[in-house]
């Protein structure tokens, strides 16, 4: 793996509160940084997984807060942060707001697409809720007619 790549998966880790595994299982991460770059552009990721390689080690708290004020909080990269969590939890680029496109420049890729069928499937949103997506990974027979489990969020 290529060390943008790499950045790209604890980018995505921090932003979304998964796990790198559990990204890597959803055998999407690769499209989606390609997504990511084809939407934005090569300038745009670098200067996003740049400002995240300069973010504090640790502590924890302080490190929260610096992913907030560098990249959730920055004018250009907040709005591209928040698109690529959208993706990861539902599997679909959401256009950027107008206003981010007035400022920073139309991006013709830049509209919104569910990324493949299989992001709809693996998106992120079914296993924060305890759900199944509906018409895919059925849970079985009778399963229905009990409560979703929700796992506990880690600490």
């Amino acid at each position: 793996m290529s060390a943008r790549f790499e950045l790209f998966l604890s980018l995505s880790a921090e932003l979304t509160a998964f796990t790198r595994f559990d990204l890597l299982g959803t055998g999407l991460a690769e499209l989606y940084f390609a997504t990511l770059e084809k939407v934005v552009g090569q300038t745009i990721t670098d200067r996003l997984l740049g400002a995240f390689e300069g973010l504090p080690p640790s502590p924890a708290q302080e490190r929260v807060r610096a992913l907030r004020l560098a990249i959730l909080g920055d004018e250009l990269l907040g709005d591209v942060a928040r698109a690529l969590i959208k993706l990861w939890y539902s599997g679909t680029w959401f256009q950027l707001p107008t206003d981010w496109s007035e400022r920073f420049g139309p991006h013709p890729n830049d509209t919104t697409f569910v990324v493949s069928p299989e992001a709809y499937v693996e998106g992120l949103l079914w296993k924060a809720i305890g759900a199944h997506p509906a018409g895919a990974k059925a849970p079985g027979y009778g399963s229905w007619k009990l409560p979703p489990s929700i796992p506990p969020i880690p600490a």
